[in-house]
């Protein structure tokens, strides 16, 4: 069991933790339109995973990326992003697919993103993965990988890997049936994961995708159920739902200014880690993924330039 009141011990390693999944090219519109007739869109840095190493480096954690991208111009651009944010790619394979992208258009209510994937998904498992795997503390990956062959069987064996060789397995289920071929059950595939996994994170939405409308409290009761070890159910501007199977707690959320929610998940997810790392037992550890999640917001876009942890912990006074 993960008990809140003790910290999780790792074993001396060369990297904190490895991020594993979507690394893409994010093209967002200049412009708000529920009626998708914007003509100017903006190439951005993308990926949940990818944000999540950007983010524990500024953190003061050794992070690096497991992900597949084009040999073109997009994919050069991402890894020299990773290059200048300090990031190890040397798992960062180029493929001869086009970068996977996701086009977003501004939108008033819930946008609607686009996928056009290719690379991604092409991600091997490879010697000198294995290796960095095994010198990690953490691996992190998300439903991206899972989600189509070949990059299913390369996660299903680095889970294996990291399980017997006591790497801490951390998965966000971050479900969304556009990113599943069609006519295959992405939801029972998640599903049957779960009890390979140490913590999960579901936010509201990925509850609601996996196990339909139901309260958060048997929501978070079925993600253990299905073996689990510590479910994490943000909950937006409600804080958290969080519970080992024995004791379930919730957290406020300590989040004073809304300026953009692009990345909050991450930033939680970042903060968590952070304190993990740092030897902070998990309620602190959460407290600090709170944290990180409310300076996120008062900032735009999916990744803070500015942040530090000394300063998130003075403003929150974790």
């Amino acid at each position: 069991m993960i008990a809140f009141d003790k910290k999780i011990s790792f074993e001396s390693k060369r990297n904190d933790i490895v991020t594993v999944g979507e690394l893409l090219i994010d093209m967002i519109s200049a412009d708000y339109s529920d009626n998708f007739d914007c003509n100017t869109y903006h190439k951005s840095f993308g990926g949940s995973p990818s944000n999540i190493a950007m983010n524990v480096t500024k953190l003061g954690l050794n992070s690096l990326v497991f992900s597949a991208v084009g040999n073109d111009g997009f994919g050069t651009f991402l890894v020299n992003q990773l290059n200048d944010a300090g990031i190890d790619t040397s798992c960062v394979q180029r493929v001869n697919r086009s970068t996977s992208m996701v086009v977003v258009t501004k939108s008033k209510s819930t946008p609607i993103p686009i996928f056009y994937r290719q690379a991604d998904y092409h991600l091997d498992y490879t010697p000198s993965l294995e290796e960095a795997l095994l010198n990690s503390k953490i691996v992190h990956f998300s439903c991206w990988p899972i989600s189509m062959l070949p990059a299913r069987h390369t996660i299903e064996r680095m889970i294996e890997t990291a399980r017997s060789h006591g790497v801490l397995v951390c998965f966000d289920p971050n479900f969304h049936p556009m990113i599943w071929q069609a006519g295959e059950n992405g939801v029972a595939y998640v599903k049957s994961i779960l009890s390979k996994v140490d913590i999960v994170k579901p936010s509201e939405d990925d509850a609601e995708r996996l196990f339909g409308k139901d309260t958060h409290l048997n929501q978070v009761g079925k993600f253990l159920e299905l073996g689990a070890k510590l479910v994490i159910m943000t909950l937006g501007k409600n804080g958290a739902l969080i519970s080992n199977g024995t004791d379930t707690i919730r957290m406020d959320t300590l989040a004073t200014e809304v300026v953009d929610t692009t990345g909050a998940g991450d930033a939680f997810w970042s903060g968590f880690y952070a304190g993990l790392v740092k030897g902070y037992t998990v309620r602190e550890s959460l407290r600090l993924g709170m944290a990180v999640s409310a300076f996120k917001l008062k900032h735009s876009g999916a990744v803070v330039n500015s942040l530090d942890i000394e300063e998130v912990k003075g403003i929150f006074r974790v």
